[in-house]
C-alpha cells in the first residue's frame, strides 16, 4: 500500500514572506490535499467548488468568507465547507493551512 509521511508539516514546508505557495500533498480521483502557506495580507478571493471540502489552519490568523458570513481562523481552527459554498481567505498573519478536497462519489 503506497502512503506518504511527513514528519513535520510546520518544518517542511516554509510560508513565502509575500504572497500565497501551494504544495500538493496528495492527489487520486477520491481526494486532494494540498498545504498552503499565505503571507501576511494575502487574499485568496470568494470561489465556489463543486466538491466538499475541509480546512484546517496549522498556523497563523485569517479570516475567512463562508457564504454570507465571516469568522475569525486561528491555530487549530476546522472549516467543513460543502459543495459550492462560496469561500475566501484573508491573511491576517503569516498562514499555513490545510486543504482537503473529497471527490468520492464524484464521476
Amino acid at each position: 500500500m503506497d502512503y506518504i509521511f511527513l514528519a513535520n508539516l510546520h518544518q517542511d514546508f516554509v510560508i513565502p514572506e509575500d504572497g500565497i505557495l501551494s504544495r500538493i500533498l496528495h492527489k487520486d480521483e477520491k481526494v486532494n490535499i494540498t498545504l498552503f502557506g499565505f503571507s501576511s495580507g494575502q487574499e485568496l478571493s470568494a470561489h465556489s467548488a463543486p466538491t466538499p471540502a475541509i480546512l484546517y489552519f496549522l498556523d497563523g490568523e485569517a479570516e475567512v468568507q463562508l457564504g454570507e458570513d465571516k469568522v475569525s481562523a486561528q491555530t487549530g481552527s476546522f472549516v467543513y465547507m460543502p459543495p459550492m459554498l462560496t469561500h475566501g481567505i484573508l491573511a491576517k498573519s503569516p498562514v499555513r493551512m490545510l486543504l482537503i478536497q473529497i471527490r468520492a462519489g464524484m464521476s
